[in-house]
């Protein structure tokens, strides 16, 4: 138990005072689990706990209680509501056996009339209470964050393992089929083992993303633009199909050498080539092009799809930007976008005034 001056509302008030304190002060006692006032109650007056502890909850909008503070002996409860003459905002509740002292709104206001001491103790006791929710509300704000960004990121790698997985499930039926050839089988083990690779690439860019951007340097291999494309195309051009998505590449794609990360370059075409297919629920084209300029090559995927909606079309690099696609993410182009940063090109898209969305994106051409 400790007596009214243990509180530093009251630490260092007039002797006067402060027996006047004792004489309007009164003792109130609460069985653990007992009511002190509830929220909406009228603010009557301040408590100082003489011994116990008490809850500070509020109401969730699920109806349940929820307990954002616990005050034990010594500190006060209750003063925003005397001081603003208004309602409570929370229900205080005793922890456990809680005796209190009360002090009525008329008596606290009369004393503070008389000594500003205790005005700016109540200020300063107001000022230390708000900071503490404040940074209370923050971490819950972030720790809430966190929680929905794994979820986010739990639906992003569930939504893009879908496709490999698919086609790992048919390699594999393929080559387990009693009448499957050496070749089948051949085609079949080569199939599986670029989606896992596919799958590999997929998760760590998810986890890099996570833990906020590249951990370690984009590694870049001199590599011909040519094969490296007709390879991308064919390995994914049998998934788009059975999505009623015709995929080809449009004229020839120039001999020259770039300096690429084949792994990250490819899972670029592949949310290119994903969003195109999505875009187009019906079937669709999809036209690969590229060009080069005097020191970039310039590659463009484009759709018949609808083309991007005005909504996000001014932020859809942004990270979980997406409209229209129930299974969508929003972090595929975001990822694409710091792909092709990290080597050194731009990327950007465009509606076609035929219909459809154009990707373009850039690439430095690596001298002989």
């Amino acid at each position: 138990m400790v007596s009214l001056e243990v509180c530093k509302l009251f630490q260092g008030l007039p002797v006067a005072e402060l027996e006047s304190l004792r004489q309007v002060a009164r003792e109130r006692t609460y069985g653990m689990g007992e009511t002190i006032f509830k929220q909406g109650d009228p603010g009557d007056g301040i408590y100082i706990i003489k011994g116990g502890e008490v809850h500070i909850a509020v109401g969730a909008s699920s109806g349940e209680r929820r307990v954002i503070s616990k005050l034990g002996p010594g500190e006060l409860f209750g003063e925003m509501a005397v001081i603003d003459n208004d309602a409570r905002s929370a229900t205080a509740l005793a922890g456990e056996s809680t005796t209190v002292y009360f002090i009525s709104r008329n008596d606290l206001l009369g004393m503070m009339n008389r000594t500003p001491q205790l005005t700016i103790g109540l200020v300063r006791e107001i000022s230390r209470r708000l900071r503490d929710f404040n940074r209370q509300y923050i971490r819950e704000v972030f720790d809430a964050e966190r929680l929905a960004l794994i979820g986010r990121f739990a639906s992003a790698i569930v939504h893009d393992l879908k496709n490999p997985l698919h086609v790992i499930s048919l390699s594999a039926e393929l080559a387990a089929a009693p009448a499957a050839t050496s070749e089948m089988r051949s085609t079949s083990r080569t199939r599986i083992t670029k989606q896992v690779d596919r799958i590999t690439s997929m998760v760590n860019e998810l986890l890099e993303y996570a833990r906020g951007g590249s951990t370690t340097a984009c590694m870049l291999a001199r590599t011909n633009y040519a094969p490296f494309i007709r390879q991308i195309v064919e390995d994914i051009r049998q998934e788009l199909s059975l999505r009623g998505v015709n995929l080809f590449v449009e004229g020839k794609v120039p001999d020259i050498n770039v300096q690429i990360n084949p792994n990250r370059l490819t899972r670029v075409f592949y949310n290119l080539f994903g969003n195109a297919a999505d875009a187009m629920a019906n079937g669709g084209k999809i036209m690969v092009r590229v060009h080069t300029t005097k020191d970039e090559v310039v590659t463009e995927v484009q759709d018949t799809g609808k083309g991007i909606h005005p909504e996000i079309a001014d932020k859809l690099f942004q990270a979980f930007v997406t409209y229209g696609k129930p299974n969508g993410t929003g972090l595929g182009l975001t990822i694409s976008k710091k792909t092709i940063e990290d080597h050194h090109g731009q990327i950007s898209v465009r509606n076609c005034p035929q219909g459809g969305a154009l990707f373009s994106f850039t690439l430095p051409i690596q001298p002989d």
